[in-house]
């Protein structure tokens, strides 16, 4: 017979403790420890002849068949995934709010004809998400919609229907009765979480979660939810601005290097194909601290503009201010244009913008960085036909980067004139092949040479 016994879980975090505590170990909350009662179920003894019985096995005896994959239609999200949807696996979709996930995932499921998709809605009503499909496109795909928060009555619709995909807009508002708590909170996701993979596994239907961020911009709910299912993917992006990223965090069927990035319009989310037409605007001539670098994120290549501002400081204290860079990177590289070239910016506002929109955490955007602080100090203009790639030591040294050929050659597609690499890449490179004047450099000091004149 099952014995029943009470723990403490921490509304906070979602530490689990034998006794009530007034302060959370794990995460240092007050009084956030609430009662559960669990049931403790011995395990069931497992005959000698059973089949279902799992026996250790030699790695080279294991079977390594190519994982069959569904086509989602659309190329952006199929390479974030490792190139498709695999067949049982649990998606956790995650972002903030208003960012466009709903829109994302219900533009994908109409765009599948042959697929018959269940889309769960917990926060809108039908005739919300009937108004939204108008918008955004003309396509009806074999798609079922239901707006409902309870588990077990998803799961009578589930056996009615016998989707061959499953979307559940979000997981935060879902709710188990096996729980005694409300819709959101940490015992309740968790539940609603397991029950769901537990049905993606055993009926080989794949599952996407839609889940909120908090502030921090991680996952809300419990940090075990990431570890429970199979791909975390977080669509990124500023509401004020047009682009949205698609970054793939966890991903068990492929790699978590991969980028997509939207357009988001009236009609809906379109796919960027070349993303250097759309990171780079107009080339201003004759305007000062602009430069153009050539990153990766992912596997693809894109040139984007690194914007600086460089202004005497109207108060005792410089400002620092960096969107879409890490600011202390920012910081250290000051510090090396002070030390080593001998700029003093230590009583200057110093402004750094990635254009776009866009994060960047390729280091070999950090040439581009310092080139537009240079010229917006000086106020000289940098020659919009050249472009460079470099990472920056604290020496002064450029270091070299990793697939610079790529980048060569998204420059010369683009138009470039002249490319500025570190000289250790320049090893076995065949420049003639490019069509673009490859400029090798060392430090700092040669590199300001070459673009500055």
């Amino acid at each position: 017979m099952a014995k029943e016994k009470s723990i403490f879980l921490c509304n906070n975090c979602g530490y689990e403790s034998p006794k009530w505590a007034g302060k959370c170990p794990s995460c240092g909350a007050w009084n956030s420890f609430a009662e559960k009662i669990v049931r403790n179920t011995p395990l069931s003894r497992v005959s000698n002849g059973d089949k279902t019985q799992s026996q250790p096995v030699l790695i080279d005896d294991v079977a390594t068949d190519e994982l069959p994959r569904m086509d989602m239609c659309d190329s952006e999200l199929n390479r974030v995934l490792g190139g498709g949807l695999v067949p049982g696996s649990l998606v956790l979709l995650g972002g903030e709010p208003g960012i466009g996930k709903s829109t994302l995932v219900l533009q994908t499921i109409l765009g599948l004809p042959h697929r018959n998709v269940l889309y769960v809605s917990g926060e809108e009503s039908v005739q919300q998400i009937k108004l939204r499909a108008d918008r955004i496109t003309h396509e009806r795909g074999n798609c079922h919609i239901v707006c409902e928060t309870s588990l077990e009555t998803i799961f009578t619709h589930i056996k009615n229907i016998n989707p061959e995909l499953l979307v559940i807009d979000s997981i935060q508002t879902m709710s188990s009765e096996a729980v005694d708590s409300s819709p959101g909170s940490i015992s309740q996701v968790r539940e609603c979480t397991a029950m769901l993979l537990k049905f993606a596994k055993e009926n080989n239907v794949p599952v996407i979660l839609i889940g909120h961020i908090t502030k921090d911009g991680t996952i809300a709910g419990p940090k075990i939810l990431e570890h429970i299912v199979d791909v975390v993917i977080q669509f990124e992006g500023d509401q004020h601005h047009l682009y949205r990223v698609l970054r793939s965090i966890k991903n068990r069927f492929g790699s978590t290097a991969e980028l997509g990035i939207y357009e988001m319009q009236r009609e809906g989310l379109r796919k960027v194909t070349n993303p250097s037409e759309l990171l780079l605007s107009e080339r201003h001539k004759g305007m000062s601290g602009v430069a153009i670098a050539s990153a990766i994120e992912g596997v693809s290549p894109f040139l984007i503009e690194t914007q600086a501002l460089v202004s005497t400081a109207a108060y005792g204290t410089p400002q620092r201010s960096a969107t879409g860079f890490d600011v202390r990177r920012m910081n250290m590289l000051l510090a090396v244009l002070e030390k080593r070239v001998g700029f003093k910016l230590a009583q200057k506002d110093v402004y750094l913008n990635i254009a776009g929109g866009l994060r960047v955490n390729d280091p070999a955007i950090d040439l581009s960085v310092i080139s537009a602080i240079l010229s917006s100090n000086m106020d000289v203009e940098i020659e919009p036909t050249i472009c460079m790639a470099g990472e920056v030591g604290l020496s002064g040294e450029i270091r070299p980067v990793n697939r610079i050929e790529q980048r060569i050659s998204e420059a010369a597609k683009l138009g470039f004139k002249q490319i500025v690499v570190p000289r250790s890449n320049m090893k076995r490179l065949d420049t003639s092949r490019f069509g673009i004047e490859v400029l090798p450099v060392g430090k700092v000091e040669e590199a300001f040479r070459l673009i500055f004149g």
